[in-house]
């Protein structure tokens, strides 16, 4: 199915990665490629024109992961330890201020999944709308990658804080969940 409008990607990885050991947008797969680079690569391929990349935690040595590339753009959020909700709003500003009038919607996944299949994103934004507002969903569980359309960044941004996402946003505007357990886990890494 084709995709109606482009759209922009987001990747959040400002986060320490506690429990992980080190930042996340610091870890690598097996091969040695990095997380970053993996998530940003979805999203282009998935169908996004332009991914941006929020960093916190070690960001000068994150920023050295994040893909060479005009269509990539990194934010660093300076109050990434307040929470991932301040890490979103962030993103959502940045796009807000620079995003092409024709960029319809946001995608929006987490550094932390690296398994990520290009499948899932194009799922999600098949026919993706400035209304529209998806969720990734594996086996009812509800996970990334997120859609929010462009007519819900502002109301969606003004409601981030802290570490308090859109989630409750999604749940009172209606958010259609797009079953995608058929193509992955929809797990996140959160130790290694």
């Amino acid at each position: 199915m084709a995709i109606t409008f482009p759209s922009a990607g987001v990747v959040l990885a400002a986060g320490a990665g506690t429990r992980y050991g080190v930042p996340k947008a610091l870890a690598r797969a097996a091969d040695g490629t990095p997380w970053v680079q993996l998530a940003t690569e979805k999203l282009l391929d998935g169908g996004c024109s332009q991914v941006t990349v929020v960093l916190g935690a070690s960001a000068a040595e994150a920023r050295e992961l994040v893909p060479r590339d005009p269509r990539v753009h990194t934010v660093v959020e300076s109050h990434w330890t307040d929470g991932m909700g301040t890490s979103l709003r962030a993103a959502m500003r940045h796009l807000e201020a620079s995003a092409p009038p024709s960029v319809s919607s946001a995608a929006i996944t987490l550094v932390d999944l690296p398994d990520l299949p290009v499948a899932v994103v194009k799922r999600l934004l098949s026919g993706v709308k400035i209304t529209s507002l998806r969720q990734a969903v594996f086996a009812g569980r509800p996970g990334h990658p997120v859609i929010v359309g462009r007519q819900h960044w502002a109301d969606f941004s003004g409601t981030l804080h802290g570490d308090t996402g859109g989630r409750e946003y999604l749940r009172e505007h209606g958010v259609r969940e797009i079953e995608a357990g058929d193509l992955w886990s929809g797990r996140d890494i959160d130790v290694r």
